[in-house]
């Protein structure tokens, strides 16, 4: 002011006063919304700081989780519950096949179930399937059977026939062996005719052994027919085995996640959630004094004064 007096020449010494127009800004980094600059106003806390930039940081890891657990665990029952269901239809075909039955419905526990329709025809087709295969097989050795008894009954014919031959050769072989006896024909006739009643008595022989060789395919088919039916039935049961394990499971993982939806949907829950294990914060002012820079620990209700860094972090887990 006295400056201002001489320079001015007045008589009086003036009254002279500074006004701060705009304040240096201060920082705030860390567990924040929008960490940054800003303007300083005074009074400024940490709070309120922390306040100015948004507020603390939400962790997106808990805020929505128990949005992400219920629709997890939705998609999970979705998906095990159409494992039951499918096994529920898959078991009921199952025991129609054992009962030789050519149909069957949905049990009445998913006959409800929209698509229960859809599952009932997907299973039907390989009741379906399975009869036809063993129908076929079963046709094709019955077939077999029926063309072996055929030639059965043509050898049983040829023989009868090769026998009458065989007995015809014999007379006239007795006849002959008289005539030779008595010198009347050479005995190249007797040896003719008998060699005439061995070839016909061999052939009866090879027509006997057509006959056991067709009896025997046809005691085969016939096992085979058996066998054809008692390996679908076999497998029929150890996979109505396996069904009943695999729906046990299933019916325990809808359990389960229907469980874990009740609990993700409960408000309680929810509030739980979004309420406890909050993160505990540890503040911290960076500052610059007689031109050298210091960190010190702060609190919420520590002053801020411009030009401060404030940094705001997690503070370390306890262990448990």
């Amino acid at each position: 002011s006295e400056t201002l007096q001489r320079k001015l020449a007045l008589s009086d010494r003036p009254e002279a006063s500074v006004e701060m127009v705009q304040f240096r800004p201060f920082y705030i980094s860390g567990e924040v919304q929008s960490p940054g600059q800003f303007p300083y106003v005074p009074e400024l806390t940490v709070l309120k700081a922390i306040s100015v930039a948004g507020g603390i940081r939400r962790n997106a890891e808990n805020g929505p989780q128990q949005d992400r657990d219920l629709i997890t665990a939705k998609g999970n029952y979705d998906i095990y519950d159409d494992q039951r269901l499918r096994l529920v239809v898959r078991r009921a075909r199952i025991d129609a096949e054992l009962a030789d039955k050519t149909t069957f419905e949905a049990p009445k526990e998913v006959a409800d179930d929209p698509k229960v329709a859809t599952i009932v025809a997907d299973e039907m087709a390989v009741l379906t399937s399975d009869q036809k295969k063993l129908k076929l097989k079963l046709q094709a050795l019955d077939d077999l059977k029926n063309l072996l008894q055929n030639e059965i009954e043509s050898l049983q014919k040829k023989i009868i026939n090769q026998q009458r031959q065989v007995d015809l050769a014999k007379e006239q072989l007795d006849s002959v062996g008289a005539l030779a006896q008595k010198g009347l024909v050479v005995q190249t006739r007797v040896l003719n005719s008998e060699q005439t009643i061995a070839d016909l008595q061999g052939q009866i022989l090879d027509y006997e052994t057509a006959i056991l060789t067709a009896k025997q395919s046809i005691s085969k088919a016939t096992q085979d027919a058996t066998d054809a039916e008692n390996t679908l039935r076999s497998s029929l049961a150890s996979d109505r085995q396996q069904v009943e394990t695999d729906l046990k499971e299933a019916e325990l993982r809808v359990g389960m996640q229907k469980g874990l939806m009740t609990v993700a949907s409960d408000p309680a829950t929810q509030a739980a959630m979004t309420n406890s294990d909050q993160p505990a914060l540890l503040y911290a002012l960076v500052r610059v004094v007689n031109g050298k820079t210091t960190e010190v620990a702060a609190t919420e209700d520590t002053p801020v004064q411009p030009g401060d860094v404030i940094k705001v972090k997690l503070a370390p887990m306890a262990s448990q």
